[in-house]
Order: structure tokens, then C-alpha cells, then sequence
């Protein structure tokens, strides 16, 4: 949805626990949930008009968005 965090504690409430034990235990999943946040803060800081970069700009940060959310789905899962 335009203009909405997709933070995932949002998307994924059910694994909230394992979320915050893999940012704790395991530096790989703390890398690229940081990396995730940090991406879903700037398209969101886009969405809602603060900056302004190209849309090409904005479509490849929100497909590098949702492959992060897939690898670290696919860690939640494990």
C-alpha cells in the first residue's frame, strides 16, 4: 500500500519471538533485517513525498525490498 511501513513485524506478527531471537543469535539474519528496514524506511520516506528520485530508482529498491523479505522469510521459517 502507498505511504505504509512493511516493517516485519508488521508483515510477520506470528514470528515476532523468532524475529527478535535471530536478531539477537544470528548476525547473518541482523544484517539483512537491518538492511530491510533501512530499504522499507527510504521507499517510504519516497511514498509520502519527503525525496524524490526517479521511479526506476524506486521500483529497483522495492524489488531489492521484497527479496530481502523472502530470505529472511525463508530464515523465519527454518
Amino acid at each position: 500500500m502507498f505511504g505504509e511501513h512493511h516493517d516485519l513485524l508488521s508483515e510477520f506478527p506470528e514470528y515476532r519471538d523468532k524475529i527478535h531471537e535471530l536478531k539477537m543469535n544470528n548476525p547473518e539474519f541482523a544484517q539483512l533485517y537491518e538492511q530491510y528496514q533501512n530499504l522499507d524506511q527510504e521507499v517510504y520516506r519516497i511514498e509520502e513525498g519527503f525525496e524524490t528520485p526517479s521511479d526506476e530508482y524506486t521500483e529497483e529498491l522495492k524489488k531489492k525490498r521484497v527479496l530481502l523479505k523472502d530470505q529472511l522469510y525463508a530464515m523465519l521459517k527454518e
